[in-house]
């Protein structure tokens, strides 16, 4: 059976370049890799093919002869001849499996930390500063984070030579794979320090200064850069990230940049009108309640609440009237009542227009109902 054009394997002009047959080859591999299409002879034919063309195509002199005499130039020297493959299959299968090809760095930032800061909501409002001791691994002073002792330093690795991975050959083509003995890092350290034992780091507790803003909410975060681990082999340190919670507080809740609160009154105060104090973050502040004030109404108080961190108006503090039924009455406050509910009945529903709108509707329903 005669051999399809090496060109036309690759789906590239006769012109193509380096790169572009590189290009055209990585394409076609990925498409037809065995691991892509198992049990399938077809693929497994062409990828076969398109690395024989790779291989033809990717050497100037071998490449030279085909174009001159075609594959009579270069029969019986496409059997795993000059090109190289590793970097190419490193890339593949960085694509396929999710890996990366090539060397990987020895130096490594470290790792982002978290730490949860439980605030007051006075706090909170109106920003602190607060102390916080965390445990965490820092730079080992003694080997300046390199893990190997002082005096001495890291070594290329003996079995991949420094470079991080090791080729491996499975049939026709090899395989690239990081290095089983140092990990990828290319490194290893043969007297490690006696500090640290060859990690570059120790573990720490340590206490931070930390400055909340005012304004600050649940889930609100504060970076402080470079406090979270250190770095692996002298790599750079990661971050801290702070997280606000703002504990309950016991007369108001917060929604956004406002602030609530209920204040119970008595049924004298409601019927009459008369004037409370209010608590707020700032001090007590007067409050005028109206006479007939129902239960539930809402008391709004301006720039009582709170300045968002991230700017913009400062909120208002919204005061819910609760009415309060008075308990543990006397015999004198009994009767009282009971001269107060003589002369109410007298009166009819007049006083009462919600108590007599919600009988008027129970009545239509029951009507309906009948």
């Amino acid at each position: 059976m005669s051999k399809r054009d090496y060109y036309e394997v690759l789906g590239v002009s006769r012109e193509a370049t380096g790169v572009e047959i590189k290009k055209a080859y990585r394409r076609v591999a990925m498409k037809f890799h065995p691991d892509r299409n198992p049990d399938n002879k077809e693929a497994e034919d062409k990828f076969k093919e398109a690395n024989e063309a790779f291989e033809v195509l990717s050497s100037g002199d071998k490449r030279g002869r085909y174009d001159q005499y075609g594959h009579a130039g270069i029969d019986g020297q496409t059997a795993g001849g000059g090109a190289d493959f590793g970097d190419i299959f490193g890339d593949i299968f960085g694509d396929i499996f999710g890996g990366g090809g090539g060397r990987r760095s020895h130096v490594r930032q470290g790792a982002d930390l978290r730490y949860t800061l439980e605030l007051g909501l006075e706090e909170a409002v109106r920003g602190t500063n607060a102390k916080i001791r965390i445990p965490t691994s820092v730079t080992c002073e003694t080997c300046d984070g390199s893990g190997a002792k002082k005096g001495t330093s890291p070594e290329n690795c003996t079995t991949c030579n420094g470079v991080g991975q090791v080729r491996m050959q499975q049939g026709f083509f090899s395989v690239q794979q990081t290095c089983p003995r140092c990990n990828g890092s290319g490194k290893q350290i043969k007297d490690p320090c006696h500090k640290c034992h060859g990690r570059g780091s120790i573990d720490e507790r340590k206490t931070l200064s930390v400055k909340v803003p005012p304004g600050v909410d649940n889930g609100d975060r504060i970076r402080l850069s470079g406090e979270g681990q250190a770095g692996v082999h002298g790599g750079p340190p990661g971050d801290l990230y702070v997280e606000v919670a703002v504990r309950k507080h016991g007369i108001f809740e917060r929604e956004g940049k406002h602030l609530h609160c209920e204040i119970p009154i008595s049924f004298v105060d409601a019927a009459l009108g008369g004037e409370l104090e209010v608590p707020t973050l700032d001090g007590r502040v007067k409050l005028k309640i109206p006479a007939e004030t129902q239960t539930g109404k809402l008391f709004r108080l301006r720039n009582k609440g709170v300045a968002p961190v991230r700017g913009g108006s400062t909120g208002d503090l919204l005061c819910r009237v609760v009415i309060e039924t008075p308990v543990h009455l006397t015999k004198r406050q009994r009767e009282l009542l009971g001269e107060f509910q003589d002369i109410q009945d007298k009166e009819g529903h007049r006083q009462s227009p919600r108590k007599k709108g919600w009988f008027d509707g129970v009545k239509s329903f029951l009507d309906i109902g009948d």
